[in-house]
Order: structure tokens, then C-alpha cells, then sequence
């Protein structure tokens, strides 16, 4: 009758205190309700040892990217992936929702893209870290990232070490960013240099502007950005004309032309 009373009290998902299974040095004169204090008192002693890890909350519509983000923070034992989202929508929810202590943001996303989200994040008062990753060219997009909000910017084709030490480094609340990046903000500083004369005119561009310009030096065509982008074919010839009149360009194959060389710099 005792022992199925004591199981009675274990609910599913509960651990049964039962004194009389407490193991050799357990004193049954001190009844179960102190044999289960006891045993509470040295799971929160483990608790107290245990690592805490920092959550991140993974914003990217690339699953294959999120897949293996996912693999590289199980193999962090400070980390702990908390979340993913692939849109706007889901990322300003998720990121209310479960309580990231930094957040890894994709520039690219569908309709709408990384920068746009920060902005957004930031003016609702959301002060989680973020760390922009991007396939795209870091000369334009690292400054960019850190005007909108973010601190720090990674490189896509950046070994797994450099990705873990940038999380690292923006959650001790330190800015990130590549060296060479780091020098050009410094140069910067002190007047233009040639690079930033070279980059004036493609830095007039909006975000999205730049995003299209880019799509458009890969070779892809005003269908297959629309159908990348979840954009209308009008809408992106609109953006190209505007691109066109900010560049100077003239005519599509003097686009074209600015688009390759800008791409293979």
C-alpha cells in the first residue's frame, strides 16, 4: 500500500523521492519529506555548476546556413541556438519571444532584408547585440550594418572560428568587424581615401538599391531578381532606373558593365 501510494504522488514528468530509494547513507529517520528537500538542495548545487549558455537567435531564410549555425553553437558549450526565423515578421516576434542575449541577422531576406530589420528592432527599443552576416561585399555593407544598429558584420565565407569569435567578442560588448574593414572606418577618419572616393557614388544608393545592384553584377536578370527578391518585375525595373540615374549610367549596358566591375573588385 506504501508503494503505491509513493507512486500515486509522482506525477508523469516528476522524480519520485522515495527514501527508501535514496542509496546506501540515506537516513530513514529523517522521513521522505526531508530525504526530498535534501535531493532538491543538490540538484540546485548542480544547477549552480552547470555552464549558462548565451542564447542566439539565428535570423536567415537559408536553411542549409541555419542547419549548420545550428551544428557550430551545439559544439560551443557558451552558446545555445534559441530560435530561427526566416522573415521580418517572424524575427520581431522571436526576438520579444525568446529572450536572445544576441542575434546572428542575415542582409538578405526575401521581400525584406537584414538593415531594414535592424532599423525596425531599434526604433521598438530592442537593444539585443546583432551581428549581420552576408554573403554580399563587406566594403559596403560592414559600415552600412553598424550606422543601421548591428555590432559587427562576418563575412559568410569566413571560417567557423572567425563566425564564434565575433559572437563572442559583440557579447562581451565590443564591436566586430574584419581588419581590413577596421583600418578603412580609421582612414576614413582622416579624409578619403581612394577607395572611398571609388565608392562614393555606389554608397548613394539605398539598401535595397545596393542589394539589386549587386544581383545585377551576378549575372541575374530583372525576372530572377523579382523571383528572388518576392518582388514584382515593374517594381525592380524601377530600382534599376533609379540606380541608373545615381550612377550616371546612361544606357542598361553602361549599368551592366559598373555592376560586373563593382562585383569583381
Amino acid at each position: 500500500m506504501q508503494e503505491a501510494a509513493a507512486s500515486l504522488i509522482a506525477t508523469p514528468g516528476e522524480r519520485s523521492y522515495d527514501h527508501r530509494q535514496l542509496g546506501k547513507g540515506a537516513d530513514p529517520r529523517r522521513g521522505p519529506i526531508h530525504s526530498m528537500t535534501d535531493s532538491l538542495k543538490k540538484d540546485k548545487q548542480r544547477d549552480v555548476h552547470r555552464p549558462v549558455r548565451r542564447r542566439v537567435l539565428l535570423v536567415d531564410d537559408h536553411p542549409i546556413v541555419s542547419h549548420g549555425l545550428r551544428q557550430l553553437m551545439a559544439a560551443d558549450h557558451e552558446l545555445e541556438l534559441c530560435g530561427t526565423a526566416e522573415t521580418v515578421p517572424q524575427a520581431l516576434v522571436a526576438a520579444t519571444e525568446t529572450h536572445p542575449d544576441i542575434m546572428l541577422i542575415d542582409i538578405s531576406l526575401g521581400q525584406s532584408n537584414g538593415l531594414d530589420l535592424v532599423k525596425t528592432l531599434r526604433s521598438r527599443g530592442v537593444q539585443v547585440p546583432i551581428l549581420m552576416l552576408s554573403m554580399h561585399d563587406e566594403d559596403l555593407y560592414a559600415e552600412r550594418a553598424l550606422r543601421a544598429g548591428a555590432r559587427g558584420f562576418v563575412m559568410k565565407q569566413e571560417p567557423a572560428e572567425v563566425l564564434l569569435s565575433a559572437i563572442h567578442k559583440v557579447l562581451d560588448g565590443k564591436v566586430h568587424v574584419s581588419d581590413r574593414i577596421a583600418s578603412k572606418i580609421l582612414l576614413s577618419l582622416g579624409g578619403k581615401s581612394p577607395s572611398s572616393v571609388h565608392l562614393a557614388d555606389i554608397q548613394s544608393l539605398s539598401d535595397r538599391e545596393l542589394e539589386i545592384f549587386d544581383m545585377i553584377g551576378g549575372g541575374r536578370s530583372t525576372r530572377e531578381i523579382a523571383k528572388a527578391l518576392e518582388l514584382s518585375v515593374k517594381t525592380v525595373e524601377t530600382h534599376r532606373a533609379h540606380i541608373k540615374k545615381k550612377l550616371g549610367s546612361a544606357t542598361t549596358a553602361e549599368l551592366l558593365k559598373r555592376a560586373f566591375e563593382h562585383v569583381s573588385l
